[in-house]
């Protein structure tokens, strides 16, 4: 493997994301994925007077060749924002990534969201859609419960444009809205992924883990967690469909085994409306090295679940088939929080790129780092 580059250039622009046209881009059958190059950043590296760090998603804009990386940042540190970066497409060792701009998000009164837990949201993916110019944001909102008092917000989905500036949110179905009781939705185990197809028709959004009244979250030899994918028709704006996915179990023992453990949905690629890339991510207290499997999945035998409040209590369905793709445990490096992965340019070879990126959690202990891949097909 190539040394890892630690240099950082960071470029003061104007970005602006205009309405491009779009040529059929249906991605054909990936076979392997091959490691090219790791980026790593410094710890709470400033940019335009914020803190990079808690990259959590990310998409690439093919026609002005930039990256859009969002930030989950509860408005802690500075306002709920996104970045827009360059990455190097080849000469790894010589070119860094460079940061361009940062873009606040906006709420529907056109301010930017403030820290209070009330308000903030909780930032997790993001997409670009060169069909209309705007991108899609993803909140896992909030559940706090205590003595002092509750704090409820549902997650959401949310429409902008280049500016940050809110244009509208799609319909949340009744099963994932927060509740102060055990119903619904878990905290931090919302809406880490979403995509579209390529022609634009529909839409995919993926929670992390499974909701109260679908089963228990996954554990070391848990064969029933299973999470939601939400299906929505771009034209209508409406969910219309509702998948199954069974998640994998977590892939080592916490240390002691009573701390904290977890694994869950960190981000999906949408390759047509019945093929998609989900990574999973896992995490055990006392192992340094996250285990992150990238799978291919089939949702065309999948049941369609919507009707089903809890898959706790059937089991009258079929979930969506996945085959391993990638496992990250057999890259010889350490290998963080990865919570976001896109298409990226297509290489000199003529094979398509695919990029990850780290969540770094603001925490001191951990990498923001960039994987850059080789898709063979």
């Amino acid at each position: 493997m190539r040394k890892y580059m630690l240099l950082v250039i960071l470029l003061s622009a104007c970005a602006t994301i205009p309405k491009t046209s779009v040529k059929d881009t249906t991605i054909l059958p990936i076979h392997s994925l091959t490691l090219l190059h790791k980026y790593i950043f410094p710890y709470n590296m400033l940019f335009n007077g914020t803190t990079v760090g808690g990259l959590s998603g990310i998409d690439y804009d093919s026609a002005r060749k930039v990256y859009y990386l969002i930030c989950d940042d509860r408005s802690e540190k500075q306002p709920a924002r996104f970045y827009t970066v360059q990455v190097p497409e080849s000469n790894y060792d010589r070119d860094s990534i460079r940061f361009t701009h940062v873009t606040y998000l906006r709420m529907p009164d056109g301010n930017v969201y403030p820290s209070a837990k009330t308000l903030a949201p909780d930032p997790e993916a993001m997409r670009y859609n060169p069909h209309t110019g705007h991108l899609v944001w993803s909140s896992e909102g909030e559940r706090i419960i205590s003595g002092q008092g509750n704090i409820i917000n549902d997650p959401g989905i949310y429409d902008i444009d280049s500016s940050g500036r809110y244009l509208g949110s799609y319909p949340l179905p009744e099963q994932f809205h927060m509740r102060a009781t055990e119903n619904g939705p878990r905290r931090n185990g919302v809406f880490e992924g979403l995509g579209f197809t390529p022609d634009d028709r529909y839409m995919f959004v993926s929670l992390e883990e499974p909701r109260y009244e679908d089963g228990p979250r996954a554990d070391l030899r848990d064969t029933t967690a299973y999470i939601r994918i939400i299906k929505y028709d771009l034209h209508t704006r409406q969910p219309i469909a509702q998948y199954a996915y069974k998640l994998s179990p977590i892939a080592h023992p916490s240390v002691p085994d009573s701390a904290f453990r977890v694994n869950g949905i960190s981000d999906i690629l949408v390759l047509s409306e019945t093929q998609l890339l989900v990574m999973e991510r896992s995490f055990s207290t006392g192992v340094k090295n996250n285990t992150i499997r990238v799978f291919k999945v089939d949702l065309q035998h999948a049941t369609d679940i919507k009707a089903v409040n809890s898959l706790r209590e059937t089991t009258r369905f079929t979930p969506a088939q996945k085959t391993l793709l990638l496992n990250f445990d057999t890259l010889d490096t350490f290998v963080d929080n990865v919570e976001g992965m896109t298409f990226g340019p297509v290489l000199s070879n003529g094979h398509r790129s695919l990029i990850f990126v780290v969540d770094n959690n603001f925490d001191r202990k951990e990498e923001t780092q960039f994987y850059i891949f080789e898709v063979k097909q």
